[in-house]
């Protein structure tokens, strides 16, 4: 494999990031000297630049075929991906493919392979099954969060697919667990583990349970989320019809939130993680989808409002509150015939929540929307200068802003929205009349 001169340092001064992590040195050094490497640390540290800044320097412009395949359980952690390796602003292309996203869309870009193809695994078996691409010129395969993968019964895609690549001469698998065993079918022999799970910060999560009046675990949910505040808080259950029961109830208590699982089309995951990233909506009711490989930052609370089933998902759940140096609290609703499973600490706090509760203020922010991004020659900046010249922001009175491919959502203080939108009405961003309203 021929390697590139891509100054690692160039593309950090672009990314606004002054050094890398100790976890992500070692991999970048390990990648030079492995064939096999299983990545170990925890959710939202870092593994994704970990693995895309040493496979840069691996790539081969001369090579016109796909280079390296990376397969991750989630269409939201494959786009994730995808938008990382574009950040890099590397000469290289890169395509992601996913269920939800139209087919002929994703063939008629791999009629020009990308050097990069990400996906998951049921995408990238089908474009397979059709010859959409070929596999003979891949020689990289990453696993990402490949644990995960396996527990939604992606077995015989990841070993079908993987069947494929005869030309294989690395390969890269990452997790925020430990697994006892790597399934055969990877093709990994005597790997070159990285483990940071072992530094992960265990004593600044506070875990308490919150007792419910018999069966009514819906009141106590209600009850500690206007303990808590306006603070961000992830509210997991088991089953998606639970997490819909959930949200009629905050709707009818007009609380602003959002919801997340399986079953919502790919427009509203996206929508509904880009105003939690936002702070537009701080209570985010979700499954277990939202418990790794998201892009979202750390959380002040977590909420068990259906108990984890499994030691893994307890540990992913926790993982998105109290990382790195910041502090968090895990709550466990639990009703009359609830006990706590056995993998989690019999020894912990019961918490009595006030009386006098009071409904949350709303959040600070609200996100508008706008339908340019893009593929319409809109970028960041475009749209920061027209918020800030045009509508007459200060600089604290705009948030996070955030382009996709034909749209855009932009995070404004609360209270200018309405005056902000009327004075915007008949504007143009670079001569293109743009269509603006709140996102709900």
């Amino acid at each position: 494999m021929q390697e590139n001169k891509i100054n690692i340092q160039d593309i950090l001064k672009g990314l606004g990031i002054k050094a890398l992590k100790p976890m992500q040195e070692k991999c970048i050094k390990a990648w030079k000297d492995n064939d096999d490497i299983i990545l170990l640390s925890p959710t939202g540290s870092g593994k994704t630049l970990a693995f895309l800044l040493p496979l840069l320097n691996q790539l081969d412009e001369n090579i016109k075929g796909v280079q390296t395949l990376v397969l991750a359980p989630s269409r939201e952690l494959a786009i994730q991906i995808e938008s990382v390796f574009k950040s890099l602003s590397s000469p290289f292309k890169v395509n992601c493919c996913y269920g939800g996203h139209a087919m002929k869309i994703e063939k008629n870009s791999l009629s020009t392979p990308p050097a990069v193809l990400i996906g998951t695994p049921g995408r990238i078996a089908d474009h397979l099954r059709r010859e959409n691409f070929s596999p003979d010129s891949i020689n990289t395969i990453i696993l990402d969060e490949f644990d995960k993968s396996l527990e939604l019964g992606f077995h015989r895609e990841m070993g079908e697919i993987i069947e494929q690549l005869e030309f294989i001469k690395k390969r890269i698998l990452t997790s925020a667990t430990k697994s006892e065993s790597i399934p055969e079918f990877t093709g990994v022999k005597n790997p070159f583990e990285i483990n940071y799970l072992v530094d992960a910060p265990k004593e600044t999560l506070v875990e308490k349970i919150v007792r419910a009046d018999g069966k009514d675990k819906l009141t106590a949910l209600f009850n500690l989320i206007c303990h808590n505040g306006n603070e961000a808080t992830l509210v997991f259950c088991n089953h998606r019809d639970t997490v819909d029961r959930i949200s009629d109830l905050l709707q009818d208590s007009h609380l602003q939130h959002d919801t997340f699982h399986g079953g919502l089309k790919q427009d509203d995951r996206e929508k509904a993680l880009i105003k939690f990233r936002n702070g537009s909506h701080q209570i985010l009711i979700t499954t277990d989808l939202a418990s790794r490989g998201l892009d979202i930052p750390s959380i002040k609370h977590v909420i068990h409002y259906q108990l984890p089933t499994t030691a893994d998902a307890y540990t992913h759940r926790n993982g998105r509150t109290a990382r790195m140096d910041a502090s968090g609290c895990s709550y466990f609703i639990l009703a009359d015939s609830d006990y706590l499973p056995e993998f989690v600490n019999q020894d912990i706090e019961e918490m009595i929540i006030p009386d006098n509760i009071t409904l949350p203020e709303d959040p600070e922010w609200l996100t508008i929307y706008l339908d340019a991004g893009k593929k319409d020659k809109i970028n960041k900046m475009d749209i920061v200068g027209f918020f800030m010249k045009k509508g007459q922001l200060e600089k604290d009175e705009l948030g996070k802003v955030e382009v996709l491919d034909h749209s855009s959502f932009v995070a404004v203080k609360r209270n200018m929205a309405e005056k902000l939108l009327r004075m915007l009405k008949n504007e143009r961003i670079k001569k293109k009349k743009v269509k603006m309203e709140v996102s709900y």
